[in-house]
């Protein structure tokens, strides 16, 4: 695949629909107006000089931007991105973080740096003619994230983990992202697979990310279930189902805990 398929510079919303097939990591600097959106079921609100890294653009609806409202967003495959990403276990942390909260606010300083960073990856795109094209895009992608990096440790603290520990949850994320969740919701099974007991697993994730595994395994869940009840095509038996639910009931209380509504109300 050439490069220039792995990584685009655009500056307008839209360049890349979100129900493609080919997955694209999207960073988002805000150069003017606002933008609002919903990701991973939460509500925010982009601003000039914000930055927002999105790692999974399917979770994002309800796109509103302003008439006044200007970016740059650079679009990257995940499989690029991990080929650029130094050798530094706080890629975890940043990437939990972000799923959580995918909007960095930057001072003015950062923002310059940042605007500069997206300038030279669109003049390196552009330069196919370079002997060196393929490495000197690997180097000038590998600086933007290490200034991702260093915007998101100066405002959310830095952390020290450890290689165990970032292989550990690299693993655990991974079956979520692959849908272990739809046939196994206990901390148990991932432990029991990644070779640790449950309260080792649960003690790292804590750790890494703030939060317990079964927090991870349940948002994981909840956000597919979610995305399954928009798809009125499908009946509450067959979400279930699909889920492994003992039974509808069991289905109906379960959304009800984590979304605070009955699967009919949400769907409504």
């Amino acid at each position: 695949m050439e490069e220039q398929e792995n990584i685009i510079v655009a500056d307008a919303l839209g360049v890349i629909k979100t129900d493609i097939d080919k997955e694209y990591l999207a960073h988002l600097l805000c150069l003017g107006g606002t933008c609002r959106y919903r990701f991973n079921e939460r509500d925010f609100e982009l601003h000039a000089g914000d930055l927002s890294i999105i790692r999974k653009r399917k979770l994002i609806d309800r796109v509103q931007p302003s008439d006044d409202f200007r970016c740059k967003i650079i679009y990257a495959t995940p499989g690029f991105i991990d080929l650029c990403t130094p050798q530094s276990n706080y890629g975890m942390k940043g990437s939990l973080a972000l799923f959580l909260n995918p909007v960095m606010h930057l001072t003015p300083e950062q923002q310059i740096v940042c605007r500069r960073d997206f300038d030279l990856l669109e003049q390196r795109i552009r330069d196919t003619e370079h002997r060196f094209y393929r490495e000197t895009l690997i180097n000038t992608m590998q600086a933007a994230i290490l200034d991702f990096f260093d915007f998101h440790a100066r405002i959310y603290g830095n952390s020290d983990i450890s290689t165990q520990n970032a292989s550990i949850m690299s693993r655990f994320l991974k079956m979520l992202e692959e849908g272990t969740y739809r046939e196994h919701r206990e901390v148990t099974y991932y432990a029991d697979c990644l070779c640790v007991t449950s309260k080792y697993l649960s003690e790292v994730s804590k750790k890494v990310s703030g939060y317990a595994a079964n927090y991870w395994i349940n948002r994981y869940t909840i956000l597919d279930i979610s995305r399954q009840l928009r798809n009125k095509s499908l009946t509450f038996v067959q979400i279930s189902d699909m889920f492994g639910f003992s039974s509808p009931a069991y289905f109906s209380r379960y959304v009800q805990q984590n979304l605070g509504v009955r699967p009919s109300d949400y769907r409504e």
